[in-house]
């Protein structure tokens, strides 16, 4: 039985009842598919519509919205705690010095269409009895949001979980800043293990640990163990000692995510690479210096990365929305929060069924569901607000790709599997697609060419952020990176608002 097109009160969309209210709702609100929704605009002025939010569904949700809406006919506001949208998926690049930080970002500013207003700020909580979003903007202020219609696009944080010093010692893989200080990091320990006279310092510091073989974990130590293999030679002392590289995953293979074979396929090219495959094994506990498995060994290492799993943004938490036994928001297969009006959300903080899985589990949080799920939202609002009718979520993974570096990779398109060079050349084909403007995608491919004839560059810049103050001269700059040039550190920092779709655990695919 097809529903009701939306009505809306004094937009001209819909006829109002004598008295100004659509017939069975009171004034100032308008209906969805017959049910009332509270509307906070004056009538006969814009929708206000909220995306809270701006990485791959935020974004895609504002250009959609912008696009299907009657022009001046909604007041649509992204708000984002950075002016930029992280394309997660190239994170590792970023991070092995593949890519320049800068190229793996896409300006808001610049990507947005007319129409669409940017808030650069901190999504702090939410009133949805009152239709409000608050906002601490860079300024310092706070912002009180009204809204007729809310998105929220949060994204993830690093899933962690109480393993004894952890939180202190281990390094992330999720967030801009996290990628750049972990290669600064390998380069610092690199440069240690090239200077000390210590045996058992310059074993610790060419070990290096990532917990969480799922996507971004392997796609992460892949590339940056091709970065520091080749780099190596720069370091003679080091280079005679050698590195080690281990991989931990708690279940029996890596990339559960993938089929048998290519899972094989990758865990076999990681092998030969002489990396180490810790399977069926989990992290017990982790120190300065050192990381127990539970397997029993004791490995000494200034450098353990965690890339077991993403959860919801914290503040999610604090939105007065209905959520889920995961911890997402508890949505509809058209994306609506349950029992709240107006209220939407998508991505990785978002409980949308799986239509791939019948609805019997969660939509995985990736950049290519993301997207989608922008797109099937942004339908949905235009229908609340008077345009179009609504739609479900409909979207199933048609396939994913995992970068190893060295040229070879793993992919699985339309159920056709690949791997090798092929699989090299359609991930990265397909990340430059994908990557939004003409402009943005010549920077991706000006740097995977120069790294192609001339190498990564060694240069460590991990002062860069630290200026000293003008008194104080050029040795007054901290030194980031390992403490005393031994020990992974935090990269520390409120958690990012700005990702849909995760580069953490078994959830990078693309």
């Amino acid at each position: 039985m097809s529903r009701p097109a939306p009505s809306v009160v004094g937009t001209g969309v819909a006829s109002p009842s004598p008295g100004g209210a659509v017939r069975g709702c009171p004034v100032a609100t308008v209906t969805l598919w017959g049910l009332c929704q509270r509307r906070t605009s004056v009538v006969g002025m814009a929708w206000n519509v909220v995306i809270a939010g701006g990485g791959f569904g935020g974004v895609h949700t504002a250009k959609h919205l912008a696009r299907i809406l009657p022009k001046h006919s909604a007041r649509i506001t992204l708000v984002n705690d950075t002016n930029f949208m992280l394309y997660t998926p190239l994170l590792p690049g970023a991070a092995a010095g593949t890519l320049e930080p800068r190229h793996v970002v896409v300006p808001l500013r610049e990507t947005l269409p007319d129409g669409v207003d940017l808030l650069v700020g901190n999504v702090t909580g939410a009133t949805p009895e009152e239709n409000a979003l608050f906002v601490d903007t860079i300024g310092g202020e706070t912002k009180r949001l009204r809204y007729d219609q809310l998105v929220v696009a949060l994204g993830s944080v690093s899933r962690t979980l109480p393993i004894p010093g952890l939180a202190e010692h281990a390094l992330g893989l999720k967030s801009l800043p996290e990628a750049i200080q972990l290669r600064n990091h390998v380069l610092r320990n690199l440069e240690l293990a090239e200077s000390t006279d210590d045996p058992v310092t310059r074993r610790a510091a060419l070990t290096f640990v990532f917990v969480g073989a799922g996507y971004a974990g392997l796609e992460g130590l892949a590339e940056l163990q091709d970065f520091a293999s080749e780099v190596l030679d720069l370091y003679p002392r080091a280079r005679v000692h050698g590195m080690r590289w281990i991989l931990v995953e708690a279940r029996d293979r890596v990339m559960p995510e993938v089929g048998p074979s290519l899972a094989d396929f990758a865990a076999r090219e990681l092998t030969a690479r002489g990396i180490e495959l810790r399977t069926s094994t989990t992290l017990e506990e982790v120190t300065d210096r050192t990381a127990r498995l539970s397997d029993g060994e004791v490995v000494p290492t200034f450098t353990l990365v965690w890339t077991a799993g993403v959860k919801p943004h914290p503040v999610v938490s604090k939105l007065g929305l209905p959520l889920a036994e995961n911890g997402r928001i508890d949505t509809s297969s058209s994306a609506a929060v349950r029992d709240t009006p107006g209220v939407w959300a998508i991505g990785d903080a978002a409980n949308i069924p799986d239509p791939a899985a019948k609805g019997k589990r969660p939509s995985p949080p990736t950049a290519q569901h993301a997207i989608r799920q922008g797109k099937t939202v942004a339908i949905n609002v235009a229908a609340a607000l008077g345009t179009g009718s609504p739609v479900k979520f409909k979207y199933k993974t048609r396939g994913v790709v995992v970068d190893m570096g060295q040229r070879k990779a793993v992919a699985m398109t339309m159920n056709l599997k690949w791997r090798g060079t092929p699989a090299w050349f359609i991930a990265r084909s397909y990340h430059l697609a994908m990557m939004p403007g003409l402009g943005r995608r010549g920077r991706l491919l000006a740097d995977w060419n120069v790294g192609l004839l001339f190498g990564r560059d060694t240069a460590e810049l991990g002062q860069l952020g630290h200026v000293p103050k003008l008194d104080q001269g050029e040795h007054a700059l901290p030194i980031d990176g390992a403490k005393n040039g031994a020990g992974p550190v935090s990269a520390g920092g409120a958690p990012s608002q700005t990702a849909d779709a995760s580069a953490s655990g078994d959830q990078q695919g693309s």
